[in-house]
């Protein structure tokens, strides 16, 4: 098995960061894998002693094949440099697994991307490997499967599938009719297609709702796994885009995956547990949460 590179993307939170490396490199093909690190820089002074405690740490990091650090010396923000970051490895090594700084990993984490890369990898409708499944009900779901939705926490493509990737706001809304909306939306139980809007108006700069439509408007699919390899730890409010909640927690997987998906088709039962998680009662809000992450965009905007 040739392993993918593992771009990591930092900031300054070097708790979560400790915590995201230390449970990577307990993955067996950790000292196979190489990692890149892209640091950002601070937005404002107030950033400046955290993101130097961050780069302190990378540059101690082990446990891989080769590490390479780039540290940029103006912040891009996260998503021009998740975008810049992804483009330059993926164009030059033809494969990529991405992670952010809050994302811990099952110990079978690349063991499950590397070799769904490689299951997938002449596969065109394929264009994504999901390493975090929400917490549904498993009953009768199998190992693997396709949603047409893609999960950003901890994933992997190629790039025959990140060539399609584009970031122009202003163009989707004459793409997307009233039926492939709703469709966009998990059939109305989310509110992907308000954060189009809201980074069209400016109140907000993402990146991962324009790669989903990127895979979307190819009819593309995203493999995940029935037990979730990545746990995300930073929905304590002090990420960029992510408010205090634990509705997100999962088990990590204790076992590598046995197989992969023969049927390169979304899997009907597993798109309607996806629906349930997301319009039960206490489930994370979305387009009833639009106000309070306007404030909070706007918020975080502010020096």
């Amino acid at each position: 098995m040739t392993t993918a590179p593992i771009a990591l993307f930092v900031y300054n939170r070097p708790e979560h960061t400790r915590r995201t490396v230390e449970a990577l490199q307990k993955n067996a093909l950790a000292q196979e894998s190489d990692l890149i690190v892209f640091s950002d820089a601070p937005k404002s002074q107030s950033q400046t002693e955290a993101v130097r405690e961050v780069r302190q740490y990378i540059h101690r990091i082990g446990g891989f094949k080769s590490i390479v650090i780039v540290e940029r010396e103006t912040n891009l923000g996260l998503a021009r440099s998740i975008i810049d970051g992804v483009s330059r490895v993926v164009d030059a090594q033809g494969r990529i697994i991405v992670l952010e700084d809050d994302l811990v990993t099952s110990p079978y984490f690349l063991d499950f991307m590397n070799r769904a890369l490689d299951a997938y990898q002449d596969d065109e409708k394929v264009m994504h490997i999901s390493g975090y499944m929400f917490p549904i009900d498993q009953t009768d779901l199998p190992e693997t499967f396709f949603l047409r939705t893609a999960s950003c926490w901890g994933w992997a493509t190629w790039s025959r599938a990140w060539q399609h990737f584009e970031k122009n706001p202003g163009l989707l809304p004459g793409e997307f009719d009233a039926s492939a909306i709703r469709r966009f939306d998990m059939d109305g139980a989310n509110s992907f297609w308000a954060q189009v809007e809201q980074n069209a108006q400016g109140l907000i700069d993402t990146w991962a709702v324009f790669w989903y439509a990127s895979v979307f408007k190819k009819n593309g699919l995203c493999l995940h796994p029935r037990v979730s390899m990545v746990n995300n730890i930073g929905h304590d409010d002090s990420g960029e885009h992510c408010r205090q909640t634990d509705v997100f927690a999962t088990t990590l997987a204790s076992k590598p995956v046995s197989g992969f998906e023969a049927d390169i088709a979304e899997s009907a039962l597993a798109h309607a547990r996806t629906r349930e998680f997301f319009l039960a009662p206490g489930a994370p809000e979305t387009s009833r949460s639009t106000f309070r992450r306007l404030l909070s965009a706007i918020r975080r905007r502010l020096p």
